[in-house]
């Protein structure tokens, strides 16, 4: 049987999924890799990029942050030791906790003879593929992050395959603003397409956000509402983000419900219009399944953007309820995707001005 290095060297084009990279005694993709080969140096179908800033998955950085609070008083400088020990340790930045990483911007400083990614050096970047499989090398000890924050800017290297995604960074966007919405592109676009599926059958939805406020969530009932729904529900946890989101008018009722309370969140989506045709769950929290599934309608469906989720939990649930619901697991991948977050960024000032009070 052919170790690593073995395989490394009877694939002297690469990969296109990265397999070349993967330091493991075993036969993974990279996403699944203890550690990846961060070697500067390029296959012919590679690209590195320079990065300036990495934005950790939320619920990544929410676990990091619990980890190291104490009395209510977070320790960045824990915080960032912690990061940089995982990537210094697995090669990429894969939360061993949570199994998520994030993204990240930068400059495009080589490209390999048969990249089939389109890009060229100099080009400004933000990659739509997880930072958990991606080859990572942190260089200036992220001297320029309190570590806390999602935003993290960074001096070092990264590494796109073959299959990798990438997409310019618009000129007329602030570039931490443009990785706020790629960072989350996915969600609104798969949104869109569930929304057109059920308008499709004959009757426009009802559309459910939960955590309406946030970032994929705030898009999502931005593009439900833009792909037909007949009335879109935002649900928060608190007084301060439902005023939030009804200053922004993304939704037609904006509820308050602990999303890990199943009954409570049911409760509250009945009471502003629901149950929903569509659930959409962007909260960054686990336990929130069972509370999904009951808002929802039967025939509904239900998509989990969340990495907190747990799929099992979920599957269980809707068996144990006997929900005849459809579940989704948002991949974070849809043709299209970052332009048309962009284009709803662009066109909705209730979605660009709930980024930029983030930012």
């Amino acid at each position: 049987m052919n170790s690593p290095s073995d395989i490394q060297t009877d694939l002297r084009t690469g990969d296109p999924t990265g397999l070349h990279r993967v330091l493991d005694d075993r036969a993974v993709l990279p996403q699944a890799a203890e550690r990846l080969d961060t070697r500067a140096e390029l296959w012919p179908d590679e690209v590195r990029v320079r990065v300036e800033r990495l934005n950790l998955d939320a619920a990544s950085f929410r676990q990091l942050e619990r980890a190291h609070t104490t009395y209510g008083e977070t320790d960045g400088a824990a915080v960032r030791a912690e990061v940089l020990d995982i990537v210094a340790t697995r090669g990429k930045m894969q939360n061993p906790v949570t199994g998520s990483g994030g993204m990240l911007v930068g400059t495009v400083e080589e490209v390999g003879p048969e990249s089939p990614l389109g890009l060229t050096v100099g080009d400004r970047v933000a990659t739509l593929v997880s930072l958990t499989l991606t080859p990572l090398v942190i260089e200036d000890g992220l001297a320029g992050w309190d570590g806390r924050s999602e935003q993290v800017p960074c001096d070092g290297y990264a590494v796109l395959f073959g299959r990798s995604i990438a997409a310019v960074i618009p000129d007329d966007l602030d570039p931490a603003l443009s990785l706020s919405v790629m960072d989350v592109c996915g969600a609104p676009a798969l949104t869109a397409r569930v929304v057109e599926e059920h308008a499709a059958r004959g009757q426009a939805p009802t559309v459910a956000v939960i955590g309406g406020a946030g970032k994929s969530g705030s898009l999502s009932l931005s593009a439900a509402r833009a792909a037909g729904a007949a009335r879109t529900i935002g649900v928060v946890p608190h007084q301060g983000e439902h005023d939030l989101l009804a200053g922004a008018g993304l939704a037609d009722a904006v509820a308050v419900a602990d999303a890990r309370d199943p009954i409570a969140l049911r409760d509250a989506v009945t009471a502003a219009g629901g149950p929903a045709d569509v659930t959409v769950v962007c909260v960054d929290v686990p336990g929130c399944e069972g509370g999904a599934i009951l808002a929802t309608a039967e025939g509904g469906t239900v998509i989990f953007f969340s990495m907190a989720t747990s799929f099992s939990a979920a599957a269980l649930g809707a068996e144990g309820l006997a929900a005849d619901v459809r579940m989704l697991v948002g991949n974070g991948y849809v043709p299209g995707h970052a332009a048309y977050a962009m284009e709803l960024l662009r066109a909705d000032a209730g979605v660009r001005g709930l980024f930029e009070r983030r930012l």
